[in-house]
């Protein structure tokens, strides 16, 4: 974030704007008292947020403040390093996704994961998006497989595109063609989340305003959850808005009271630009 002091503008032309307003939806997932502990480093406090059903929630703040490792727990991507620990409850649909019982697999084929650099696998464009659906069980044959291959590719957007070379590296693409199709790979498995972590970041002003549609075309089917640093794109692209300061979630709410009439100082002086 530069240091000009003026507020964001708030762009009610983005996509859908008769719907910019957040209609009462229930909760996806809710989040209570949940910290994150890396080592001795209390690197998130007390984090309290619900997710709703068909909306986009964007995480904003400074670099550093715990939007993506609040992310990371919402599939358990933190259970990855040795040193994280998460207190407190986070339920998907009511259910703890930090009981024991709970495989970390399965959570995350229903909480998908969209990362800031895109990764497909070094497989066929056809492989990337079968992967999931074959390793979960999920068809039943290969015309099924096919079924959810075209449907996935055709949701992010990339069937057109690529439906006569389905064999050909998922590395051989554009950048911003890898990227919807890494997120044609995270819904193949019908997730009823899916987590963003700065998807445009890496992305060219098109490829970006290609994903920016398909994130609106998406909330319709997945509770969607974007971290980015542009406050321009959450204006764009999110119907609520939370942010984060220093491990803490300052305020949330709907993306246009965010940005227009913050609640909070913080969070009016990160949007003038005072902080971050």
């Amino acid at each position: 974030m530069n240091s000009q002091s003026r507020p964001i503008d708030f762009n009610p032309a983005a996509p859908n704007p008769e719907e910019r307003t957040v209609t009462p939806q229930p909760p996806r997932i809710t989040a209570r008292n949940v910290n994150v502990h890396y080592g001795e480093n209390h690197a998130l406090k007390d984090v309290n947020v619900d997710i709703l059903n068909g909306t986009v929630t964007a995480f904003i703040g400074p670099s550093g403040c715990g939007k993506s490792t609040f992310l990371r727990c919402l599939n358990r991507m933190n259970d990855t390093v040795a040193s994280a620990r998460v207190t407190g409850e986070i339920l998907l649909d009511g259910e703890d996704i930090y009981d024991k019982r709970v495989d970390p697999v399965r959570l995350r084929a229903k909480v998908g994961m969209v990362f800031q650099k895109p990764n497909p696998f070094p497989k066929s464009i056809y492989d990337n998006v079968a992967y999931g659906p074959k390793i979960h069980g999920l068809t039943r044959s290969k015309a099924e497989l096919d079924e959810v291959v075209e449907s996935c590719l055709t949701k992010a957007a990339l069937w057109k595109e690529v439906k006569d070379r389905l064999h050909a590296p998922g590395t051989g693409l554009s950048g911003g063609q890898q990227q919807r199709l890494c997120i044609a790979r995270a819904i193949a498995t019908s997730p009823e989340v899916l987590l963003m972590d700065e998807p445009c970041s890496a992305l060219d002003p098109i490829a970006t305003a290609q994903v920016e549609q398909l994130i609106d075309e998406l909330r319709s089917q997945f509770a969607v959850v974007i971290v980015t640093h542009s406050m321009q794109q959450a204006a764009r692209v999110s119907q609520r808005t939370a942010f984060f300061h220093l491990g803490n979630l300052v305020e949330v709410g709907d993306t246009e009271q965010i940005f227009t009439n913050p609640r909070d100082p913080r969070t009016e002086s990160y949007i003038t630009g005072r902080i971050g």
